[in-house]
């Protein structure tokens, strides 16, 4: 995090270059304007939201001139997770994604969080082009209705766009077979591949981690990364290659100018390119009104469904990243007991990192579908597995496996407790487990109730994949669902921290 803010701070607007020219022949300029991670609507303290962005880019796209070209970005993150995409599967994201006129957009993770058939439906509804140069599905082929590679024609000169996507959606998503080829092999083929067709700038459009960033930054394989992701801005020129990181939720919008020319040097036709490179803050970004319309619109949609109250909390609810990704967490006790009593399991287990409103419910607060889906957007399932003792074992030292980076694989359960050794080595962190008040049996079957993301082998649970399938997804109730229902027929809650996970 240092690193990044460092880059951040220290290397913002500077510029990167070619040699001089000696004579200018042709120039142009495209201008980059980038966002993501952006799957709410409405802005947040007064910054970001689909309006602000539509905003910014209209203002930014009218000082188009002559051998100007300007491109909206999205570096991915959009259909999920949200309180309406719990509800649509991301449908009317793109619907506002090509309200605003996006150009450009490389899958992201979350773009997976609905299974890869809703991914590919959500690319054939989309006006503009969506990238993915390194996925594959089972035989080979490119995500349908996505493109290896693009080239925009701006003035003279040819740039070549690639976009890159982090193999880290296997874990932290629902590709299934779909599959990611190595970033690095993928954007060193590419870019050959576009300086073959005559691309004078290489451009990657990438939903990649800080590490992977990096790497392409060093490589030199392309000119221009515009990243995702990281949920940083980030500046970056190392002299050779300029690397722009768009933020989240359009609260500060990156404009990346590449000013490209051509020049005669010694009797030969050279080319240059040199950049400006800036954040918009929307703070005070005036809403477009036709967007700001169409938000409402989903907004008042949203509240008839969702501001419908279905029970009260007792004793207080903090779903918190810090509490539900690191101990046991009331709120998780909650969700797992009604995901366990649903399915009629012995014991649950279920993913923190799937609880997200990082909210605080005082007691006597009155709970509404809303703050349900906001804590559960994703739209998983509830099923039921039977897994042995040495498996269970094994699921719950991958929950505790990265809790020093508050992985979302840290586990809430019900039916069951167990201690833990936090400055013990990875695979080796467990230190007991009971199940119904009994010491755990490795070699005893034992019915789990968990989500279809962890039945799959997300989140490091590929230890669920060998268990037997009881009831699995097709004919499953949503998780949200069962929540509700749990809460509903109660009418009162009080969950609360009761040992269930102690680190020793």
């Amino acid at each position: 995090m240092r690193l990044k803010k460092l880059f951040s701070g220290l290397l913002m607007g500077i510029i990167a270059f070619a040699p001089m020219a000696v004579k200018a022949d042709e120039t142009a300029t495209i201008r980059f304007i980038l966002t993501g991670d952006m799957p709410e609507f409405t802005s947040e303290d007064g910054r970001g939201g689909y309006a602000k962005l539509a905003s910014v880019a209209k203002t930014f796209k009218k000082q188009t001139k002559r051998n100007i070209r300007s491109l909206l970005i999205h570096a991915g993150d959009a259909y999920s997770p949200s309180l309406l995409s719990g509800l649509d599967k991301g449908k009317s994201t793109v619907d506002m994604l090509n309200a605003v006129g996006v150009d450009y957009m490389v899958l992201g993770n979350h773009e997976w969080d609905f299974g890869p058939e809703i991914t590919r439906e959500r690319v054939w509804q989309s006006n503009f082009t969506v990238l993915a140069s390194n996925v594959i599905d089972n035989e080979g082929l490119p995500v349908d209705g996505t493109v290896r590679t693009a080239m925009e024609m701006v003035g003279p000169f040819r740039v070549g766009i690639m976009g890159l996507v982090t193999p880290n959606v296997k874990e932290v998503s629902s590709p299934e077979t779909d599959q990611f080829l190595p970033v690095m092999d993928t954007a060193k083929k590419l870019a050959k591949e576009l300086k073959g067709q005559g691309a004078n700038l290489i451009v990657a459009i990438g939903h990649l981690d800080f590490v992977e960033d990096m790497e392409i930054v060093q490589s030199g394989l392309v000119d221009v990364l515009l990243s995702g992701q990281d949920h940083y801005h980030i500046f970056f020129d190392n002299g050779k290659d300029v690397w722009m990181d768009a933020g989240e939720d359009a609260e500060k919008v990156g404009v990346l100018d590449v000013h490209m020319k051509s020049y005669m040097k010694r009797g030969k036709k050279r080319f240059s390119w040199e950049t400006d490179m800036r954040y918009v803050d929307t703070k005070h970004i005036k809403e477009d009104t036709a967007i700001a319309s169409k938000v409402k619109s989903y907004e008042d949609l949203l509240g008839k469904e969702l501001d419908v109250k279905i029970g009260e909390t007792l004793s207080e609810l903090d779903s918190r990243k810090k509490t539900v990704r690191t101990e046991e967490a009331a709120i998780g006790n909650l969700i797992i007991d009604a995901m366990r009593e649903g399915v009629k399991a012995e014991i649950g287990i279920t993913n923190g990192g799937g609880i997200r409103a990082k909210k605080i419910y005082d007691p006597g607060t009155k709970i509404s579908r809303r703050d349900i889906l906001s804590e559960l957007p994703f739209g998983n399932v509830v099923v039921k597995l039977g897994l042995t003792g040495s498996q269970i074992w094994e699921a719950l030292e991958n929950g505790v496996s990265q809790v020093e980076q508050n992985a979302g694989r840290f586990p809430q359960v019900s039916g069951m407790s167990f201690k833990w050794n936090p400055k013990a080595e990875v695979g080796s962190r467990v230190v007991s487990v009971e199940i119904g008040g009994r010491p755990l049996i490795k070699g005893k079957n034992y019915t789990v109730a968990t989500n279809d993301y962890l039945a799959n082998g997300g989140d490091g649970y590929s230890v669920f994949k060998k268990g037997k399938v009881i009831i699995d997804a097709s004919g499953a109730t949503y998780l949200a669902n069962m929540v509700m229902n749990y809460i509903e027929a109660k009418g009162t809650v009080s969950p609360k921290v009761e040992g269930r996970i102690t680190a020793q």
